[in-house]
């Protein structure tokens, strides 16, 4: 008797045939691995490299300048770079921080630093006649104290302007910001650059955070891109050989004939027992095709019982007959 199937079964039918067909195919083209696809477009290898050392001569610029500028030792090093989203960095900010942004001419965009208040409160300390040691306070910043750090972070932005000058942009101090106002900034899905510098001082310790928009960070990174891709070094001989040696073992189709141009209407008009005039002299040599190119002229001859030819010349570029030895 024979069986009627219902939807359910056919549907399960199904699912089971593709899912053998996505096996299949997984054990052909090795291992399948899901893709997440906002991952894309992350940094390279070469790329954090490049930006570390933009940003540790921007460190130790800060760490010349910010000691000048405090009369007290002072020292300030790149800890880590990322590209991460906006949101990621908004959960990273301490509940009590000074928070600042600058602006960034002429690209109309904004970025944002965060400075630890275990830092800020002996930088205030020590412009205002003090050693820097501010103990353990957990209040906000005053009004006061705020207009105190602007200095500050005119320098951080004088600085910044210098390491990225390749781009042309200026650093502006903007305003000091709330945690309330740092979620407007950026869109929080936004892929951003982040910095973050340790600053040492004789009784102090903290991090500074500075967080670039996409639209800056990406022109850094192609500008980075291009230099990098114009000084790339050349292989070296050891590669150039092996890489010779592995075309070597690849084959290529050739093929013997005589190239010569007709037209599509003889072509179409031409019927059994029609002689076509290929404008060739039985004496002209036929050309070696090799992949579609014409590389060689030869001569047709015969090598035992295989077919062959003797080469003449080998075809350079534009089309013109170059000597070689006579070789099958």
């Amino acid at each position: 008797m024979e069986k009627v199937l219902n939807q359910d079964e056919i549907d399960a039918m199904f699912r089971a045939a593709r899912g053998g067909a996505v096996e299949r195919e997984a054990r052909q083209h090795g291992e399948v691995r899901p893709c997440n696809f906002r991952q894309a477009g992350q940094i390279s290898s070469d790329q954090v490299h490049s930006i570390s050392a933009l940003h540790e001569g921007f460190a130790r610029n800060l760490t010349h300048w910010l000691g000048a500028y405090l009369r007290t030792v002072f020292e300030c090093n790149l800890v880590s770079v990322e590209q991460i989203p906006y949101r990621e960095v908004l959960s990273r900010i301490p509940d009590v921080a000074y928070l600042a942004s600058f602006k960034l001419i002429p690209a109309e965009a904004i970025g944002a630093l965060q400075l630890d208040l275990s830092l800020a409160f002996p930088i205030i300390d020590v412009l205002l006649g003090g050693r820097g040691s501010a103990g353990r306070q957990m209040r906000d910043v005053t009004e006061i104290e705020e207009q105190i750090l602007e200095g500050v972070v005119k320098i951080i932005c004088r600085e910044l302007q210098t390491a990225w000058q390749p781009l042309g942009l200026q650093f502006a101090f903007d305003q000091r910001q709330q945690p309330s106002q740092m979620q407007r900034l950026i869109a929080p899905n936004e892929m951003t650059l982040s910095l973050s510098l340790e600053m040492t001082m004789p009784e102090a310790h903290g991090t500074l955070n500075l967080i670039f928009p996409s639209v800056v960070s990406n022109a850094l990174l192609r500008k980075i891109s291009q230099e990098w891709a114009y000084h790339k070094p050349h292989a070296n001989a050891e590669a150039s050989r092996y890489l010779r040696s592995r075309i070597m073992d690849c084959p290529f189709d050739v093929e013997i004939g005589l190239l010569a141009g007709i037209r599509a209407a003889e072509l179409a008009a031409l019927q059994t027992g029609n002689v076509v005039v290929l404008g060739r002299t039985a004496e002209t040599p036929a050309s070696v095709i090799v992949s579609g190119v014409e590389m060689f002229s030869a001569s047709p001859v015969r090598r035992g019982r295989m077919r062959a030819g003797q080469v003449i010349a080998r075809m350079s570029g534009n089309g013109r007959e170059v000597r070689v030895d006579d070789r099958q």
